[in-house]
């Protein structure tokens, strides 16, 4: 029989296909993980992952195996948080917060589905900007946040996931990109690019716009922009470029600026985030409620 630390380490690092990020949520150590999986695999008789020095995949007896047992586990992972709620009476408020707009509609529509479920919860929603990325959490103006990751803050907890948005370039609309159906990473050394100001990581804003492309070639900072609108506009009046998610290009649309999509850059990943210190039943039953949205949305 299946121990449950197995099944839960092989479906999270099915989902998140690196150790490391796995090990964060199991709140174990990534040895642990690595022998949970290795045990894992010699029971069932053959690798399910394949392993490098730089990514993690499932083979494809752990894509027919993840398809078997991932629909039971979240089975009982509703099960269980809905005999949770019946016990602890799940109710009161839940202030969510969001980046984006593509964040912004995908928490709109977990708040439909988690208000069916619990009625007895008042969800509330927060549009938060980049210059003060984790401020609503650590001064309580929010209880959770679907961000753009990476994140790595030792008092705040990183769920999964939730939403992979194609990576664009903002350019001039007169610019020599603009001109362009495609740029690369390395583009972003032809021009300056906004930095971010606020409470903002340095990690995060290297992994949006690295200060060396792929080849070396140094990519100079621009100006510093508070907010998405204050960057666009000094896009627009040809000033610099930034990288945005293909949900901005959807839903932003101001004058003389065009955007290119990427062909070398991996999408921009969301997910949910929240304090260690601030984690509640109400705030758990989220999580699992968007989790399972961002399964659907995905597949």
């Amino acid at each position: 029989m299946l121990e449950r630390l197995e099944i839960e380490s092989f479906v999270i690092l099915a989902e998140e296909l690196h150790f490391g990020r796995t090990a964060e949520r199991l709140r174990v150590t990534r040895a642990r993980v690595s022998q949970t999986i290795q045990s894992l695999e010699r029971r069932v008789g053959a690798p399910l992952f394949e392993r490098t020095s730089r990514r993690v995949r499932l083979t494809p007896l752990g894509q027919q195996f993840l398809d078997e047992v991932e629909p039971g586990y979240r089975r009982i992972l509703r099960g269980l948080a809905t005999v949770q709620a019946a016990a602890k009476g799940i109710e009161g408020s839940l202030t969510v917060g969001y980046l984006g707009p593509a964040a912004g509609e995908f928490v709109l529509e977990v708040i439909d589905d988690f208000t069916r479920r619990y009625a007895g919860v008042a969800v509330r929603i927060h549009e938060t900007q980049i210059k003060s990325m984790f401020d609503p959490l650590r001064q309580d103006e929010a209880d959770l946040l679907v961000t753009q990751f990476p994140v790595d803050e030792p008092d705040l907890v990183r769920g999964p996931v939730v939403l992979r948005v194609p990576r664009m370039l903002a350019v001039p609309a007169n610019h020599v990109l603009a001109k362009q159906e495609t740029v690369s990473v390395e583009d972003m050394a032809r021009d300056r690019v906004f930095a971010c100001t606020g409470h903002v990581p340095d990690y995060w804003q290297e992994h949006l716009a690295p200060s060396r492309t792929p080849e070396g070639r140094p990519v100079l900072r621009g100006r510093s922009a508070a907010t998405l609108q204050e960057t666009l506009a000094m896009v627009g009046a040809g000033q610099g470029i930034s990288p945005v998610g293909a949900d901005v290009a959807a839903y932003v649309m101001p004058r003389n600026v065009a955007y290119v999509p990427f062909r070398d850059a991996g999408p921009l990943e969301y997910g949910m985030v929240w304090r260690a210190a601030g984690e509640t039943a109400r705030l758990r039953a989220f999580a699992a409620v968007a989790a399972e949205r961002a399964r659907e949305w995905a597949g």
